[in-house]
């Protein structure tokens, strides 16, 4: 057997939290059939806890099984809460780093929404760099936004920006510390730049036992301290840390350092998360069993059942419980999904109007920061299921 170090500190003091024999390796593919979702690749998830830095990852994890095209589609941007979300970040950035008529690079900018946001509110100058990015038909008219279709690397170090972005790419990443040391040589001596990373928050997973927010995509989950300890050791002096969206998410702030390491402010250590993560590791199957028993109680008294929520967590949830024959459908605001199939489970992408005909017993709302515009929206439609936040 190999040995597994972690993949942010280099430490071998792992405790094996989780093992998934095969979940669906991509959960957010954009599958035309039933039967091209139930057949996508799938791959083994062993989820290892770092008692030094308290990273997690999968170290089961295969890159060769991942291939990031342009079906591949998981904005969050529909929701009108994930977007209020979006702009306060913006203006924050803005306002902090005095983001008028600058340059902004966004690495793994997706469909470009967060980078033309931050670039029309400054009248900033904005480059957006994704393999997988589709161009829109709108996208014509941008003037001051330009895409390149690659990864973001130190051949690009020509492009000079005031701020660097990247959000929700870094848990895709299988050995971070190289992905942040590139950056930090993309950087170069531009030491006057801003650096603004953003990533799932694993203190949510393991704290609350947000267990759907686990996929093959994500290989690596950061806590505060493994996502400190990653940026300090290549190069980068921390501004701040801390939380958005509800805990599900963590950004850090940081500016390249002249010295050979950043320096950093920050006292954390990682005891209190070794707790966590032992806690997870003794409830997880108690969890699954529960929502598996109550999804069967529904289903024995012949009840409608539909998932809200058609990202990684509902795909996930799906996948873990096996409810094929009894959840057929998934509501998603995206149309983009709508009419899609979900990767893995093979439940159909619907949209809100669908329930005023199938008119569901029981609604399962996956993210509870969007309960209240989701009730909201449900009641617009003049149904009263029941609703419940797995």
């Amino acid at each position: 057997m190999n040995k597994i170090n972690c993949t942010v500190c280099g430490s071998d003091n792992l405790l094996r939290i989780l093992e998934i024999d095969s979940i669906p390796t991509h959960c957010n593919l954009l599958l035309k059939t039933p039967e091209e979702a139930k057949s996508v690749t799938k791959g083994k998830f062993d989820l290892e806890f770092c008692k030094n830095c308290g990273h997690v990852f999968n170290s089961a994890f295969q890159p060769e099984l991942m291939e990031y095209t342009q079906e591949y589609e998981n904005s969050l941007h529909f929701s009108m809460r994930f977007q209020e979300y979006a702009e306060n970040l913006v203006d924050y950035l803005i306002s902090k780093y005095e983001l008028k008529n600058k340059t902004v690079i966004d690495v793994g900018c997706g469909k470009g929404d967060f980078l033309k946001m931050i670039t029309k509110s400054g009248g900033n100058k904005g480059i957006g760099f994704d393999p997988s990015y589709v161009p829109d038909e709108s996208d014509k008219d941008l003037k001051d936004v330009e895409f390149v279709l690659d990864f973001y690397s130190d051949k690009y170090s020509k492009y000079a920006a005031d701020l660097i972005t990247c959000r929700h790419v870094l848990e895709h990443i299988q050995f971070p510390a190289d992905f942040i040391s590139n950056v930090r040589k993309s950087v170069e001596n531009h030491f006057n730049s801003k650096i603004f990373f953003e990533v799932p928050n694993v203190l949510y997973t393991l704290k609350d036992l947000g267990i759907w927010d686990l996929i093959y995509e994500h290989c690596s989950y950061f806590s505060p301290n493994s996502l400190t300890h990653l940026f300090e050791n290549n190069g980068f002096n921390i501004l701040e840390i801390k939380d958005y969206y509800g805990g599900q998410f963590l950004g850090i702030e940081t500016s390249p350092s002249e010295k050979s390491k950043g320096t950093n402010p920050f006292n954390l250590n990682v005891e209190e998360i070794t707790q966590f993560a032992e806690n997870f590791k003794n409830e997880y199957d108690s969890k699954v069993k529960f929502w598996k028993s109550t999804i069967d109680e529904y289903s024995n008294k012949n009840k409608k059942i539909i998932v809200w929520g058609g990202g990684s967590k509902g795909v996930t949830f799906l996948n873990i419980l096996k409810t094929q024959e009894v959840i057929e459908y998934i509501v998603d605001i995206n149309p983009r999904k709508q009419g899609m199939y979900a990767s893995g489970s093979g439940q159909k992408f619907v949209g809100p109007e669908f329930l005023k005909e199938y008119k569901p017993d029981l609604v399962l709302i996956m993210n509870p920061l969007y309960e209240n515009e989701i009730k909201q929206a449900v009641r617009d439609l003049g149904i009263s299921p029941k609703f419940l936040l797995p």
